[in-house]
């Protein structure tokens, strides 16, 4: 090993890993200031990024090397960005355990939720789960690896648009202040602004749980229901975001900041958001399974749906109309119309009653 590598003058390298197009997009920002190890499972995109620059096909920061090896993106970087889907987030992270150190420090950028049951247990067998069997993924971190030092990131950040530098901002959050200041100090530019959170749980949920209301929205929009309508799913969408997230153990604080009602409105109205074009193609009549064939990145809402009816179910006493409603329209046979019909109906007698 080259030793003036462990020269500490030279800054080290900032590690993200997953190059989905939201990886990317991070990756690309953070490449402005510093280099920039990726971390990649296939072959031959490893290969395009290392000789073209390129992620499939398109055109990415020169600072960007990728790698198919954890050592060497630990070994590597001190400061690392998770983007990966939560479907795998346990399994990366499980792979990186071995080389990750408590001076690590980690911010993931995963907007949904793994789930701790009990052995050979599914989410099928287990119509009713507490608040223990849902980890947020600053959570499966903590629990997987030996890294003190968590953040998130969250907020209204479309790839698609932060690849093409319209301008932005984001939440850094986490119970570490100096984690907050690293990930700004990476991050901040004159197109981006950086805010902070102590609150990781609250800005956790608060990306995962707008991602159900954005699946209803997309229906709305697929049906065509306009502007007043989905007013009203917004705002109500709102106060139901804050009530799950409350009961999982979020502050109120979080859901009306950026990570909340900022992305909630961003992806509530735009196309470019995968849980939202879900919600659009099962309004124009498809079913789930041709949806899910045929989109490329998975839509988080999806999962949450179903943990979230399990986690309603355990509790027994709370009501979720919007969650409840979708989760009949996905999983059981409910027609999006009468879902859309029965949550316009819905007698909700007071407008805000959790501030």
């Amino acid at each position: 090993m080259d030793m003036s590598s462990k020269n500490s003058s030279k800054p080290k390298a900032i590690g993200v890993v997953g190059m989905g197009s939201f990886g990317t997009a991070i990756a690309n920002i953070l490449a402005e200031k510093n280099q920039v190890i990726a971390f990649v499972r296939r072959t031959d995109l490893v290969d395009e990024i290392n000789q073209q620059h390129t992620v499939d096909g398109q055109t990415i920061h020169a600072n960007i090397r990728a790698t198919q090896d954890p050592a060497h993106i630990c070994e590597n970087c001190d400061v690392l960005f998770f983007m990966v889907a939560s479907s795998g987030f346990q399994a990366v992270i499980r792979s990186f355990a071995p080389y990750l150190y408590p001076y690590h420090m980690i911010i993931h950028g995963t907007k949904g939720l793994c789930l701790s049951l009990p052995e050979g247990k599914s989410l099928e067998q287990l119509p009713k789960i507490k608040r223990e069997n849902i980890l947020t993924m600053s959570e499966v971190i903590l629990k997987e690896t030996v890294v003190v030092r968590v953040g998130c990131l969250a907020g209204p950040n479309l790839a698609r648009e932060l690849m093409l530098g319209h301008p932005a901002a984001t939440v850094i959050a986490s119970p570490y202040n100096e984690v907050i200041l690293e990930g700004q100090r990476l991050l901040r530019s004159e197109k981006f602004q950086v805010y902070g959170n102590s609150d990781i749980i609250g800005v956790e949920l608060s990306g995962v749980l707008k991602n159900i209301i954005a699946i209803a929205a997309g229906a709305l929009a697929g049906m065509g229901l306009g502007e007043n309508a989905k007013g009203l799913l917004v705002s109500r969408g709102m106060v139901e975001m804050a009530y799950l997230g409350n009961a999982l153990g979020g502050s109120i604080k979080s859901f009306i900041g950026l990570a909340g009602i900022g992305d909630l409105v961003t992806t509530c109205n735009s196309t470019l958001s995968r849980n939202y074009t879900v919600g659009y193609r099962l309004a124009q009549g498809e079913s789930l399974t041709e949806i899910e064939q045929t989109m490329q990145e998975t839509a988080e809402g999806i999962n949450t749906i179903k943990v979230m009816k399990a986690f309603l179910e355990g509790k027994g006493n709370m009501r979720a109309p919007i969650t409840e409603n979708l989760y009949k329209v996905l999983f059981e046979d409910l027609k999006i119309e009468e879902a859309l019909q029965y949550l316009m109906k819905y007698p909700f007698s007071v407008d805000v009653d959790f501030l």
